[in-house]
């Protein structure tokens, strides 16, 4: 496990959890908790087949660095994969709030591998299986971590303001709801920031 915390822990998780808050923004149906969970859905099923051994990383630059791995995520990671975890997901958690949010929580599951997409080295295949000759997607944004930090960093601060605008447009009336409204959205972007800035040190890891 401490493998993890610090390899795979260096990734934008900050990043994924206000993408969270930003879509909780417009989806007021969906709980913020599931789309939390949902935007890390994809690293919670990593991390028993990175135990298993079946998944693994490999650690280019300062070791715990920020974005210093080289995902082996052939399964979780993949295009296909990860459009099939999504659907698990979706249709296991959302189905009780209805099939819009069932949808939602399904894209925003999916929306981890874009996110990766944009940060991680060209690690990334179409397809799972470890021995198919296939392309590796990734634009590599952690070759340049202010700038991936940044990116992080504005999709916390945005998912936090919309959340706190959307929150309280529809508790205009009701001052202690507008209060915890205050409460949750300072909580986002505090531990949003907190995380980023654990990940960019490497501390804790």
């Amino acid at each position: 496990m401490a493998a993890i915390t610090t390899e795979k822990g260096r990734a934008m998780i900050a990043g994924h959890f206000g993408f969270a808050a930003l879509v909780k923004s417009r989806e007021r149906q969906a709980p913020l908790w599931a789309l939390m969970l949902a935007t890390v859905w994809l690293d919670i099923v990593f991390v028993p087949l990175f135990v298993a051994g079946v998944e693994t990383i490999t650690t280019v630059g300062r070791p715990g660095g920020y974005g210093a791995g080289i995902i082996h995520a052939d399964y979780t990671h993949s295009l296909v994969g990860a459009i099939a975890l999504s659907l698990v997901f979706g249709l296991a958690f959302g189905w009780r709030w209805g099939s819009r949010t069932a949808i939602v929580l399904g894209l925003v599951s999916f929306s981890h591998w874009v996110l990766d997409l944009l940060v991680h080295r060209a690690d990334m295949p179409l397809f799972p299986g470890h021995d198919l000759n296939q392309p590796r997607f990734g634009f590599g944004l952690w070759r340049h971590p202010w700038t991936a930090a940044s990116m992080e960093l504005l999709l916390i601060v945005m998912g936090a303001w919309l959340y706190w605008r959307a929150a309280c447009a529809i508790t205009v009336e009701d001052d202690k709801a507008r209060q915890r409204a205050r409460l949750v959205s300072l909580l986002i972007l505090i531990g949003g920031i907190v995380v980023l800035g654990l990940d960019v040190s490497g501390i804790g890891g």
